[in-house]
């Protein structure tokens, strides 16, 4: 009698891949698995058929030899499939039936321990507030931090004195607990040991067995030159303390630049406005102005400098983090407008408003001038 062919038997193409054949077989698994169709020969046959089919086609070499020559290709390679009962398939395609039945073919394996696995310590997260001055030449600054640190007295074993963890004897330092129903394959962890696999009989009287005590720490801080508003910091090592000798967390320190009265920041250009006078303006002047960091500035006014024009001064402004040149201290000029003039003034201003509109010869705006300042 002709065996049937394979790729029927899964109903799929011959150029089917990989993932939708073994998708196919576990549908039909699935479908005649003995526990669901108990005492049924006929789904049992189809059973072990689907087993035997998915066994050649699952096989990069045997799927080539049965597409090449058919069944009589694996007949006389070796690789034509044959299983005794239903436990060789079980045993075969325990991977599928694990994927697929949560465990039906193979239980979980995890490793027996018979002591703590080191476990690393978490990351932590503090916010620290400096004023724009620090930001703009560095500063030092002390935090304090209250985190887990390694505990003195057990060298974070948890064990008191020389003593050691012992394997749990109820689930055999696995830390899971295996249950059968049917096909299907259940795990917990053990309530003995918590899932861990082990436990600590003589725990240390400091840290109670956890490796690790909370504390404060007070910690002191670089805070570069130039950093900005919304800045990480990493300090490595600062975090929680590891569990059972595991590694250190980090600190993340995130940075808020408080504003400041006087100056403000652009890019790494810190800006700054001046207020002069008109005649100022108009006739020109030097003044000396004081940085952010106390230093003096010598600032020179040109004749006819306008409102709102930024002078510059390179090299005086924030440092760049990722570099060594710094940003420009920026000048934006502003006039004082005087809301009060004495009658000396006023007719100052009125001669100087009609000479200026007498040498651009419009007689227009000498009346607007004379409206304005009356």
């Amino acid at each position: 009698m002709s065996k049937k062919d394979f790729y029927e038997i899964l109903g799929v193409q011959k150029n089917a891949a990989a993932e939708e054949i073994k998708k196919a077989y576990r549908k039909l698994a699935l479908k005649y698995h003995p526990d669901r169709n108990p005492d049924n020969k006929a789904a049992e046959e189809k059973f072990k058929e689907a087993a035997e089919a998915y066994e050649v086609l699952s096989d990069a070499k045997k799927r080539q030899q049965y597409d090449q020559y058919g069944h009589a290709g694996l007949g006389s390679s070796g690789g034509e499939p044959h299983f005794g009962n239903m436990n060789d398939i079980f045993e075969h395609f325990g991977d599928i039936f694990g994927d697929f039945f949560g465990g039906g073919g193979k239980k979980s394996q995890r490793a027996s321990k018979t002591g703590p696995s080191p476990r690393q310590g978490h990351d932590l997260t503090k916010t620290i507030e400096i004023s724009l001055k620090d930001a703009y030449v560095g500063c030092k600054q002390t935090i304090n931090i209250y985190h887990f640190v390694s505990c003195p007295d057990c060298k974070q074993t948890g064990c008191k004195g020389d003593s050691k963890p012992a394997k749990c004897p109820k689930c055999k330092g696995s830390g899971e607990l295996h249950f059968q129903q049917g096909f299907l394959t259940f795990s917990q962890p053990c309530p003995e040991c918590n899932g861990d696999g082990f436990k600590i009989t003589n725990p240390c009287p400091t840290c109670r067995g956890n490796s690790r005590v909370q504390k404060t720490e007070n910690l002191t801080v670089n805070i570069p030159e130039g950093i900005f508003d919304g800045a990480e910091l990493r300090l490595s090592g600062k975090g929680d303390a590891g569990i059972y000798g595991g590694p250190t967390g980090d600190l993340y320190l995130k940075v808020l630049v408080v504003e400041n009265s006087k100056f403000y920041r652009k890019n790494n250009d810190l800006v700054t406005h001046i207020t002069l006078s008109y005649p100022e303006l108009v006739l020109g002047t030097q003044i000396e102005i004081e940085n952010i960091d106390g230093n003096k500035e010598i600032i020179k006014i040109n004749p006819g400098t306008p409102i709102g024009k930024e002078i510059m001064h390179p090299g005086k402004g924030f440092k760049n983090l990722r570099g060594h040149d710094k940003g420009n201290l920026i000048i934006i000029i502003q006039c004082d407008i005087p809301k009060k003039l004495d009658t000396e003034t006023k007719k100052a201003l009125q001669t100087y408003a009609e000479k200026l509109v007498a040498s651009q010869g419009s007689s227009g705006i000498s009346s607007f001038f004379k409206k304005l300042i009356s």
